[in-house]
């Protein structure tokens, strides 16, 4: 559909009819009068621009201009937006914390705020803008959920800043908070690396978490292709932006809805894209969460099936060498997805929001042959994945690492066991641990933290410290996708449900095998029985509250710490009122 074209509607088929057609309407309609609309904005189908724009950090201070660019595609395409704001959770600023016990619990309350503006006023369509770690998913949870024609858009990555003639991003910032606690570095010089690091708006611009997740929206296929790459600053996002109001228009016309484009084999392709990245362990949280929207079963063990098959080839930070604005300048997601699809990683029957599909999309677009950001999978950095998946009697419900960089995958070592990250950072930072030891950060999984924070504040220490390759770190918790290391998250079933993890004692041997997949405490099935029997359930601090909710809710973290049974107890959809 061209960009100049005018569809047209029949409102009696989409939900705004409740509120905006016939007699019953008219105390909605002057409701709309009241806002300056015509009677033709009201006769046309109104669509939901939603961000998460706030002042809490650089990933979301420009949301706002370019949910403006949004709404005129909409306009031109004969549609009325009605933009409004839910909240973020920003990591970086929550990081190290008790903060960090809002993060993923905002995820989940990024997508019920949305459902519950878009079920109030009856919008027909969405496009969501987000850019901070859990409002990507949050936002593609909430289009999954609702099924209204939608398309998402990433705000974009910040621009690298420049430290002694290198690029450094927000992760350089918390590792020379460890060199300057090793003594390594001075005031002067950290004081330097802090106001270097993060240079303009945007979000952290390495392969962390947001900038996966934004390679997952183009995977996917709920973004426009290209829509993820260039940086926040940029004023091509504001063509980005006007160009994703009008597709969400084509959608609504065409009649194409976010469960058609997420299925299974979508599911998979942006699995291969994180892996293929060495992208963020949250996208093995994150992509079962948004799959139990849909009804799709895609738990951790799926996704790090696909992440072990898949080749290592974007050289990506934290794990390699670039950043968010390198990968952009070779061609952005869409020259990773070539590579993919050309080594035959990637399904390109898969619907996209434009109608179009995978690899019509890909038609035109070739991998680079003057730059080495980007790999063929036929010379890939590593044969697997940058991130595994793990499983053992530590972890009879699995655990995830990110091995992009580590140049050993193997550890074996004696656990010292901390009950809450806290005691672990100061563990750490006064140096009280040694090498060789498997530190275990426990009682901080999704029901036990609650909130299941993230652990960069620690892990950045530690590599700050010099000892990143000489110790390993195991919890039931999360780590930022800046983190990098012997690092293994999601460790469960959690402490607070009695699993192997509560279990362990300090002097207790760990085997980690990330090659094979394995995580192991040895110690027979009789000793793990005989101190389940003493185990004893505690208590949290939050009784009462949005985090106590969370807690009586959420599910296990392998299932993607979900907090509502899914789109398969659905009895209907919202799309269909």
């Amino acid at each position: 559909m061209p960009l100049d074209s005018k569809p047209t509607f029949d409102k009696s088929k989409l939900p705004s009819r409740y509120v905006s057609v016939g007699p019953e309407s008219a105390p909605h309609r002057s409701y709309y009068y009241a806002m300056g609309m015509t009677e033709e904005e009201i006769a046309q189908p109104f669509v939901g621009v939603a961000t998460c724009w706030n002042e809490a950090a650089p990933c979301n201070i420009s949301l706002s201009r370019q949910a403006q660019s949004v709404k005129r595609g909409v306009k031109a395409a004969a549609g009325t937006p009605r933009e409004f704001c839910t909240i973020t959770v920003t990591d970086g600023i929550a990081m190290g914390h008790q903060g960090m016990k809002s993060s993923l619990v905002s995820r989940d309350l990024i997508a019920d705020s949305v459902e519950l503006t878009m079920r109030g006023h009856c919008y027909d369509a969405l496009v969501g803008l987000a850019g901070c770690d859990k409002s990507l998913p949050g936002m593609m949870m909430a289009m999954v959920r609702l099924n209204v024609p939608s398309v998402f858009m990433y705000g974009g990555s910040i621009l690298p800043g420049r430290y002694k003639g290198k690029d450094i991003t927000v992760q350089d910032v918390f590792e020379a908070v460890g060199a300057h606690s090793a003594g390594n570095m001075s005031d002067e010089e950290l004081h330097a690396v802090e106001c270097a690091a993060c240079p303009s708006a945007g979000s952290c611009g390495g392969q962390f978490t947001a900038n996966t997740m934004a390679c997952v929206s183009e995977a996917i296929g709920l973004a426009l292709p290209g829509s993820a790459g260039a940086p926040a600053p940029y004023e091509s996002r504001d063509a980005y932006a006007e160009a994703s109001g009008h597709a969400v228009m084509q959608a609504l016309a065409q009649g194409i809805r976010p469960r058609d484009i997420v299925t299974r084999k979508a599911l998979e392709n942006a699995a291969r894209v994180v892996a293929c990245s060495g992208g963020s362990t949250n996208a093995g949280l994150h992509l079962p969460a948004i799959a139990h929207e849909a009804g799709i079963d895609f738990d951790l063990q799926a996704v790090a099936d696909i992440f072990r098959s898949t080749p290592y080839i974007a050289d990506l930070k934290p794990g390699g060498r670039y950043v968010a604005k390198d990968l952009f300048e070779v061609g952005g997601v869409q020259v990773i997805m070539r590579a993919l699809l050309d080594g035959g990683y990637l399904h390109g029957d898969c619907v996209t929001v434009t109608g179009k599909t995978i690899e019509q999309q890909l038609e035109g677009v070739t991998l680079p042959s003057d730059q080495d950001v980007v790999r063929p999978c036929s010379d890939p950095i590593t044969p697997t994945g940058g991130v595994v998946g793990l499983c053992g009697n530590l972890a009879p419900e699995g655990a995830i690492v990110k091995v992009a960089g580590m140049k050993n995958q193997k550890f074996r070592g004696t656990a010292r066991v901390f009950d809450c990250e806290e005691d672990a950072f100061h563990a750490v930072e006064a140096r009280d641990y040694k090498e060789g030891e498997v530190l275990v950060i426990r009682y901080e999984g999704p029901k036990g933290g609650p909130g299941m924070r993230e652990m960069l504040s620690t892990t950045s220490a530690i590599y700050g410290q010099g000892m990143g390759d000489k110790v390993a770190l195991i919890t039931d918790g999360r780590f930022s996708g800046a983190t990098r290391g012997f690092c293994i998250g999601h460790v469960g079933p959690e402490a607070a449900v009695g699993g192997p993890i509560g279990l362990l004692e300090n002097g207790d041997i760990i085997v980690i095998d990330a090659e094979a997949g394995t995580i192991e405490v040895e110690l027979s099935d009789e000793e793990l029985a005989k101190r389940r029997e003493k185990w004893q359930p505690r208590e949290h601090d939050y009784q009462s509250g949005a985090i106590w909710r969370y807690a009586a809710t959420v599910g296990p973290a392998y299932k993607g710490a979900v907090t509502h049974p899914g789109g398969k107890a659905e009895t209907h959809v919202y799309a269909d009122i």
